[in-house]
């Protein structure tokens, strides 16, 4: 698979994951929510650290995170250049692109959206307000919006610790971006062998070689 295919599914995904968070950021106040179905709501929340909400404590946490990410992205990047370089298989490739644009996508959040949005509490944001934005280059937020609560209920008395507490499935919120990274990373977790055939030839070949 050539680098040009690469490129255009890490664009195709970065385009709907920032109209989607553009659309949101500058159509919802934080916690305005539109119910699709029962199981699958449009809910707008903002998260200020790593996935699941997690944060880095301390003044510079976010900073460090930011960072972190970035650096992170150079490596995804050059996984993806040196895979297409070897000529790796396309589900690795696939896999790595959407690795790529999904980390791509939440960067852009995290170093823009501060500096371009102002706030969304009880209001909609602005595009580039005049005021300036929520916060400064590389303090953004990353928009998350797709919420799947599955099932809420009680748990029942005899579940340990945690029976006849109210419970939902799924809880977390999240956005394109985030699948995409979830989708990537599963692919390379079931098709295993075939997005790294080359390593599994390579390890019979020294196994062989031992015997011998």
């Amino acid at each position: 698979m050539s680098l040009k295919k690469a490129s255009l599914i890490i664009i195709l995904i970065l385009l709907i994951d920032q109209i989607s968070k553009f659309y949101i950021k500058t159509n919802f106040a934080l916690g305005d929510e539109i119910k699709v179905f029962e199981w699958f709501r449009i809910l707008f929340v903002e998260n200020e650290g790593m996935a699941w909400g997690a944060k880095i404590p301390g003044e510079y946490g976010k900073l460090l995170l930011t960072s972190f990410r970035l650096v992170a992205i150079v490596g995804i990047a050059y996984w993806l250049w040196d895979s297409v370089r070897k000529n790796g298989s396309k589900i690795l490739i696939v896999a790595i692109s959407m690795i790529f644009a999904g980390a791509f996508g939440n960067i852009i959040d995290s170093v823009f959206y501060g500096e371009i949005f102002n706030h969304s509490y009880n209001q909609v944001a602005t595009f580039l307000p005049e005021e300036g934005g929520y916060g400064t280059l590389l303090h953004g937020k990353v928009v998350d919006m797709l919420y799947f609560p599955l099932w809420s209920g009680y748990l029942p008395e005899w579940i340990p610790f945690w029976g006849g507490q109210y419970f939902t499935f799924f809880e977390p919120v999240f956005n394109i971006a985030d699948s995409a990274i979830t989708t990537g990373v599963f692919l390379l977790l079931l098709f295993n062998k075939k997005a790294f055939p080359q390593e599994e030839k390579e390890s019979g070949k020294k196994k062989t070689e031992a015997v011998y």
